[in-house]
């Protein structure tokens, strides 16, 4: 029986989200026995016990070193000050990652992986190569461009490189040049370019079960409007939060209808606010058809979320790879993008690039981007539509098949 070890990056969701479609695509493709170990902490460590609750014995807390979170993503200065020092109950970095590798060194002595597949983390990427154990590091990122406020950081990229390249492959999610979203964030050096594989987004094929609209689906029937997209960690969620509010204050913005999707677990935050200035919940404000101008949304069920990107104008996200893949390469719609990190910027960069879309650095150019979208999007149509005709979305069994010759390779 094969053991596979599958080692989840826990900074933000997009890695559990991409493992999680690899793992099933996988499980469905292997046709042979075998046995999967997880690894990951915080959330992610939550969610997988949650999603696999007849497994907890093959579900591993490590402490993986992660960012400490700002105010808008991670803040620069306390995670430096980290490297040496605890900070918000961190201990110090050098700590981290002396007792993350020698937990994950356990791990790996004891269950002796035929194959090890790293979505984020770099450590087991190290483990794997002195073993000689075969590793698939999947990623959007390798090497990327930097801004003048944060070139300092270039060291630590190139070492970060170093252990990436270290992967028996390095699995790209995202499509092959010229359609690659993350063009910007790679930037692979010689060394490892006959590692790399362009597999395509994890983007999911699951099937939408139609069931009866729901009240929130009703209301927006007829009406144009923006769907802003709060995603990412805490930090990055409140970031992005806060930015959208202040756009939504200025005086331009009082008759352009927006949704917002929050991304948090909280039903009370549905609710709908009228243009009279009040607020109502989303089946009062059916029921009473308000004459509305925002919806605010904990989180939209899998069909909601369908009708309401089908629907909407544009899009406004923080340039998160794996939302921004969704929705220009699935849905084509124009994106007008508020980055958090360089790598946010790097995507959306590229996008405008493209005329998929805006990059938006304050109030003032969010709104002009809305205009200007709305001025010209017969233009943005018809460059979506040709990234949509090249956009690969089955990433996730492109990866299991990769993963499955390598084991059969291994007999």
């Amino acid at each position: 029986m094969h053991k596979i070890g599958e080692f989840i990056y826990p900074w933000g969701s997009g890695h559990y989200s991409r493992m999680m479609r690899f793992h099933e695509t996988f499980s469905e493709l292997m046709k042979e026995e075998f046995e999967t170990h997880f690894s990951s902490k915080d959330h992610v460590y939550q969610k997988l016990l949650e999603k696999f609750p007849n497994q907890i014995d093959k579900i591993h807390h490590i402490l993986m070193p992660t960012p400490i979170d700002g105010k808008f993503g991670p803040s620069m200065f306390l995670s430096m000050l980290n490297f040496l020092l605890p900070i918000s109950k961190n201990p110090s970095l050098v700590n981290q990652i002396t007792d993350y590798l020698r937990e994950e060194r356990k791990l790996y002595n004891k269950e002796k992986f035929d194959l090890v597949i790293n979505d984020g983390d770099m450590g087991s990427n190290i483990l794997a190569k002195n073993r000689n154990i075969p590793s698939l590091f999947i990623t959007n990122q390798f090497k990327p461009k930097l801004y003048k406020s944060r070139s300092f950081l270039y060291p630590s990229l190139y070492f970060i490189a170093k252990q990436i390249g270290k992967a028996s492959k390095i699995i790209v999610a995202d499509s092959p040049p010229p359609y690659t979203l993350c063009e910007f964030n790679l930037n692979f050096t010689k060394e490892v370019k006959e590692k790399v594989h362009y597999v395509g987004h994890f983007t999911g094929t699951e099937s939408i079960q139609t069931t009866a609209p729901s009240d929130l689906e009703k209301i927006i029937q007829d009406s144009e409007f923006g769907y802003w997209m709060r995603t990412g960690n805490k930090s990055t969620n409140d970031g992005t939060g806060e930015r959208y509010e202040e756009v939504f204050h200025q005086e331009e913005m009082k008759n352009e209808k927006r949704i917002i999707s929050h991304a948090k677990n909280d039903s009370s935050i549905d609710s709908v606010l009228g243009k009279n200035g009040k607020r109502f919940s989303i089946s009062e404000a059916f029921e009473k058809k308000t004459d509305w101008i925002q919806i605010d949304v904990g989180y939209l069920s899998e069909q909601e979320k369908h009708v309401v990107l089908n629907l909407s104008k544009y899009t406004v996200v923080n340039g998160s790879h794996t939302v921004m893949g969704e929705i220009l390469g699935g849905k084509s719609k124009p994106i007008i993008g508020i980055p958090i990190y360089d790598e946010h910027t790097n995507n959306i960069k590229w996008a405008e690039q493209k005329n998929l879309g805006i990059l938006a650095n304050n109030t003032h150019q969010v709104i002009k981007g809305i205009r200007t979208i709305k001025e010209n999007y017969e233009q943005f149509r018809h460059y979506l539509l040709d990234f949509s005709k090249n956009f690969i979305s089955n990433g996730a069994e492109n990866t299991a098949k990769i993963a499955a010759e390598i084991l059969e390779e291994k007999r």
